[in-house]
């Protein structure tokens, strides 16, 4: 796939992290004890021993990385950051959430609410390890300059659909229906997003095709957005089989299950990253890896769903698996932490996944799935220079034996004290450096208050079990 080539300027001086424990990421699953890494530019342009990285990197700054671990930095294949405003609430009730309001709770927040909501999920994930991010939803052009102002990596798939719903539709019901103009207004609003935004801020953004749900997808939706995905030559996205709700509704309107659906429909394939599959048989299990369609797992918000789903035989089957965050909190860490807690109780294995492993779901693993693994996802000569770096002297980390596994058992996103996207520092010394992150804070909490507050006095008549803080 067509993506802005890596630019190198061998005259610009490099920075050089420097007596550190580098995990390469690579394919060796190498790390690099008392190691070295230089960035040139935007690129990694050496790895290896100290001694060696700055006697052939002269006159670069050498920042002393003693004590501290450098990663390739994190990959977020799914994610909604607006929806930071749920959090507290809809991760206990079920999916589809079971709220009883008759409208979305962001329909009562404006756009500059919205502009704010996501550049605090895009500060969450920097302070998480993550370097790049896909951001599906709808209206990214809303906010795309404020979570591209952040430093992330992003990847915009803005959503379409043509099926027909009312205010109080839950993800996995029916339509009433199918709308041409609809598919032709959500189409022309994605392909407004290429326009501005793919390959922006020097390659940094780019833009994904996307179908926002299987059941509000007619066939002639599906044809359009994979033909814009072949177009622009990227990818595209889908929630694919999230509820039983959807399997149910699939099987009722088009008799086949939803993966049916999309291979009936010619949608699976290697350009498709498909979201969650909690609920694939092993027909779809087939369908999907015949395809080498790419899955992203949403271990973290599965587990809230009381559902695992079948990963290990994804694999099997042929599909890349990377990882993502989905809904109310973007933590990247906490997402490789479940992966690999919820795979070994679903396996019965003790041993299998190991800590090397869903690092490298989280990285290489979401690399390809985006089909940027030639750019990204480890930290190797010629690569973007996109990284992390923690601070192993911790009570919870110590003795350092093996830090990808102390790392992943028990490190916090409070250990990452530095994250560099496209060779610039976006946290430093524990602070994010391309926003006021205090007054974002502040301007979050109101908003989240104001609109609950107003949801409760709007409709007061409708029971809610919840005891929320006072607005």
């Amino acid at each position: 796939m067509g993506n802005p080539g890596i630019r190198r300027n061998r005259y610009m001086p490099s920075t050089i992290i420097a007596n550190a424990t580098i995990v390469t990421g690579d394919a060796a699953r190498n790390v690099i004890h008392g190691g070295a890494i230089a960035i040139t530019d935007d690129v990694i342009s050496a790895v290896g021993s100290s001694a060696d990285v700055i006697a052939s990197n002269p006159g670069a700054e050498v920042i002393d990385g003693r004590g501290k671990a450098v990663f390739p930095g994190l990959i977020n294949c799914h994610a909604h950051l607006v929806n930071v405003l749920s959090r507290g609430i809809t991760e206990d009730f079920g999916f589809p959430p079971d709220l009883p309001f008759p409208v979305s709770i962001y329909s009562l927040i404006s756009d500059e609410e919205r502009i704010t909501l996501a550049t605090l999920g895009a500060v969450e994930a920097i302070r998480s390890g993550s370097t790049t991010l896909l951001e599906m939803a709808s209206g990214i052009d809303v906010y795309a300059a404020s979570i591209a102002g952040t430093g992330l990596r992003l990847i915009l798939a803005e959503n379409t659909d043509d099926g027909v719903v009312g205010p109080d539709y839950r993800p996995g019901q029916p339509p009433s229906g199918y709308s041409a103009g609809q598919r032709d207004t959500k189409l022309r609003r994605a392909a407004d997003l290429f326009s501005s935004w793919h390959g922006a801020r020097d390659g940094r953004v780019t833009c994904f095709a996307s179908a926002q749900l299987v059941e509000t997808s007619s066939p002639e939706l599906l044809a359009e957005v994979r033909a814009m995905a072949e177009r622009y030559d990227t990818g595209y996205t889908i929630h694919l089989a999230q509820s039983r709700l959807e399997i149910d509704t699939m099987i009722a309107t088009r008799g086949l299950r939803p993966s049916n659906y999309l291979a009936e429909n010619d949608f699976l394939g290697p350009r498709l990253v498909a979201a969650h599959c909690r609920y694939v048989d092993e027909g779809e299990i087939a369908a999907l890896g015949e395809a080498r369609t790419h899955i992203t797992h949403q271990p973290a918000m599965a587990a809230l769903r009381a559902v695992h789903p079948p990963i290990p035989a994804l694999r099997d089957a042929g599909c890349i698996v990377g990882l993502g965050t989905d809904n109310n909190t973007q933590d990247m860490f906490e997402v490789m932490r479940t992966a690999l807690r919820t795979e070994r109780v679903a396996t019965g294995n003790a041993i299998s996944p190991q800590p090397e492993d869903v690092v490298e779901w989280a990285t290489m693993g979401s690399a390809r799935a985006l089909q940027m693994e030639e750019r990204i996802g480890s930290l190797e000569t010629g690569k973007k220079a996109d990284l992390f770096m923690i601070d192993m002297r911790r009570a919870h980390l110590v003795p350092t034996m093996r830090i990808v596994s102390s790392f992943i058992h028990n490190g916090q996103p409070g250990d990452i004290e530095a994250v560099m996207i496209d060779g610039k520092w976006a946290m430093r010394d524990g602070r994010v450096l391309t926003v006021n992150e205090a007054e974002l804070i502040d301007e979050v909490d109101r908003i989240g208050r104001r609109a609950w507050t107003r949801m409760i006095e709007q409709h007061p008549d409708v029971p809610f079990s919840l005891n929320l803080s006072p607005g």
